[in-house]
């Protein structure tokens, strides 16, 4: 088996892509058995070395065993993601607790640790490594420390647990939330129901009918068919079916309800940190963050609330006076909010999305985001149909440099399907780094769940979707641009606080006139976006901006709560998020509702503890943009500096000293607060 399987060989594709094509399912589990056998070999070699532990033979051998399993790890995983189905489900709940045992082998080894240990005290004084070698010295030695490491005995097998049930409950906790919203259809057979619903959402819908052989229209809790039913359908009854079964997912005490893995994952994690010596989840994540404490994160938080909620509190009294104003009566409740706010806001600036989506034409917007690099950082983007890609939707691209070298892969995977997480992001099949002298370049994707062609129109964009492509396109630069020695460094591989500042800097070009003339042409004629039609997407850029942040700011509180615990909570878990979001709620409650059991990002992502770094990052991109402003949106002088200080450095130096050995200062709050509209 091991000589045919694809997964084992020499990848031969273009630039050693990853070969979809030829991998069948069931080439992962003999692949991923062969490649921890290799990866525990090589490890086995580093600890019975002879020679005296040195860098080189320890700490630079260490970060190089394991190439293939990561490899494979990565291919794996992000199918799993992007196009799963039961025999990939199944075969990452039987590979992940063997992943987790065989980090723990490598964490939790004395002879492994005592030989970095040995390296670490005799580097601590008079080093004679570079800044990157410390740095990945460094880095080591704690992810020993943060592993368990100095653990003994009983405490060691108990974290050894611990890891091997968190990644099982992550698992878990991830297939029932998209079991959840792939389940939930609103098939409507009656065209009274769809009043207020525009064409290509009914286009749409219609299609989805289609391909379940029903009459009609079918709905789902997709983002592209549930935002646009909540905010245009006029039939109230069904906006709050819609809701209810969006906001309930993984709370329905069925087979698929979450709330049991929530407070497993939360008192696990506790349990971990103080093991580790630390009082909770927060305490132990945030000494590796930007923020450092959770003190300092609940202060920032806070300190956003104060400013932000008066104003999301005038933004819900305004659509109330607003639904009132069009003949509503009684409580304006959750499923209302989004329905009146559209309507107010194409009142207040003659604008809504519906007039706008014909300009935004995803195949135009992707070369417009495409030339926007290319005039900041000389990048050349070639289609490459050779490389093989694991759905056809799928576009591979080669990404050349201004002085013509290669740079990077480039997947694109835009639409909605079954077997796709919902959401948006960016990942790698291969980080960058150097190996024997050689500059590896990365292999980087970017996901999404765009609106889908039909049959009569193509792709077009909401204004929110655009800013996700560039958001996404952000965290896809720092991939491609990174200029390290080692993996564990490369491109996003720093502080999650800090990862959101290439993405959200590039949302800025959004708000800027000369950048929307460009990309925004009419999918008919070819036109460019009427100039009045631009001026009243940036008006319209701070509406309910107050509302919006208070949102964000609840979304890191409720996870902030979960993760400073100091005992396992009894009690339910909507009533802890209650408590949790209480000093943000501005509406009634809505009994089954839980935004918990359906929150990915911390309890099957990586952002526990680490929600607030939206809105931290909010605050450099903010202050980093004012340069771009200062000398010009396009000056390629700015670009160069925030390439070669930020997007090439990845996490070899501390994100701080980056920041400002990029804008000359460190980042002040004032410039995020006048760009929202959120100064008194």
């Amino acid at each position: 088996m091991g000589n045919t399987n694809p997964l084992l060989q020499k990848f031969s594709t273009p630039h050693q892509t990853a070969p979809f094509d030829k991998i069948a399912e069931e080439d992962f589990m003999p692949a991923f058995e062969k490649a921890l056998k290799d990866g525990r070999d090589e490890i086995k070699a580093i600890i019975n070395n002879p020679e005296e532990p040195d860098f080189n033979n320890t700490i630079e051998a260490m970060e190089k065993s394991g190439e293939r399993l990561s490899r494979i790890s990565s291919i794996f995983f992000n199918l799993n993601l992007a196009e799963t189905n039961e025999k990939i489900q199944s075969i990452a709940r039987e590979v992940s607790p063997l992943l987790s045992d065989y980090s723990n082998d490598i964490w939790l080894n004395e002879k492994l640790f005592a030989r970095v240990k040995k390296v670490y005290e005799q580097n601590k004084e008079n080093s004679q490594l570079n800044p990157e070698q410390k740095k990945l010295l460094d880095d080591t030695f704690k992810a020993f420390a943060r592993r368990g490491a100095l653990l003994s005995g009983e405490d060691k097998e108990r974290y050894r647990e611990i890891s091997s049930q968190l990644s099982q409950l992550s698992l878990q906790f991830g297939e029932n939330v998209l079991a959840e919203t792939n389940d939930f259809k609103l098939h409507i057979t009656n065209k009274e129901d769809l009043a207020g619903l525009p064409e290509d959402v009914l286009d749409a819908a219609a299609q989805r009918a289609q391909k379940n052989n029903k009459e009609g229209w079918i709905f789902t809790l997709q983002i592209p068919s549930y935002l646009p039913f909540m905010k245009y359908a006029d039939n109230r009854e069904l906006r709050e079916k819609m809701f209810r079964a969006y906001t309930s997912r993984g709370n329905k005490g069925n087979e698929r309800d979450n709330n049991e893995i929530i407070r497993k994952t939360v008192a696990l994690r506790l349990e971990r940190s103080k093991l580790l010596g630390f009082s909770n989840h927060a305490e132990y994540v945030l000494t590796e963050r930007m923020a450092k404490t959770p003190d300092k994160v609940n202060n920032f938080l806070n300190e956003l609330l104060d400013a932000a909620l008066p104003f999301a509190k005038k933004d819900v009294k305004d659509v109330e006076a607003f639904a009132k104003n069009q003949g509503f009566s009684g409580t304006l409740q959750r499923w209302d909010f989004a329905y009146y706010s559209e309507k107010l806001k194409t009142e207040s600036f003659n604008i809504s999305d519906e007039m706008t989506k014909p300009y935004f034409q995803l195949e135009k917007v992707k070369e417009g985001i495409f030339d926007l690099t290319n005039q900041l950082y000389g990048l050349k983007f070639q289609r490459n149909k050779e490389i093989p890609v694991y759905h056809e939707e799928v576009e591979a691209y080669e990404v050349f440099d201004g002085d013509g070298s290669f740079l990077a892969v480039l997947y694109l995977d835009f639409f909605p399907r079954n077997g796709k997480q919902g959401g948006a992001w960016m990942t790698s099949y291969l980080e960058q780094h150097r190996e024997n002298g050689e500059d590896i370049r990365p292999h980087i994707s970017v996901v999404t769940n765009f609106t889908r062609p039909t049959s009569t129109k193509p792709s077009l964009l909401t204004y929110n979707e655009v800013t996700t492509f560039l958001h996404e396109f952000g965290h896809a630069l720092h991939g491609m641009l990174s200029e390290v020695t080692y993996e564990s460094m490369a491109g996003t591989s720093v502080y999650r606080d800090f990862v959101e500042l290439p993405s959200q800097i590039m949302e800025n070009w959004a708000q800027q006139k000369e950048w929307l003339q460009k990309v925004a042409k009419h999918y008919k004629t070819g036109e460019a976006i009427p100039a009045e039609l631009v001026d009243k997407i940036i008006a319209a850029g701070n509406f309910q901006s107050g509302y919006g942040t208070v949102r964000q700011l609840s979304f890191g509180m409720n996870d902030m709560a979960w993760h400073t615990i100091s005992e396992p909570i009894s009690k339910e878990v909507w009533e802890f998020e209650k408590d949790a979001m209480n000093p943000t709620e501005l509406f009634p409650d809505v009994e089954g509702s839980c935004m918990s059991t359906a929150f990915g990002h911390i309890f099957d992502g990586g952002y526990a503890a680490g929600y607030y770094g939206y809105k931290w990052a909010e605050v450099l991109d903010a202050d980093a943009f004012d340069l771009f402003k200062k000398n010009g949106i396009f000056d390629k002088e700015t670009a160069k500096k925030f390439r070669d200080n930020i997007l090439s450095k990845g996490g070899t130096k501390d994100p701080m000293e980056l920041y400002v050995s990029f804008r000359g200062q460190e980042p002040s709050i004032e410039p995020l607060l006048e760009r929202s509209g959120l100064k008194q």
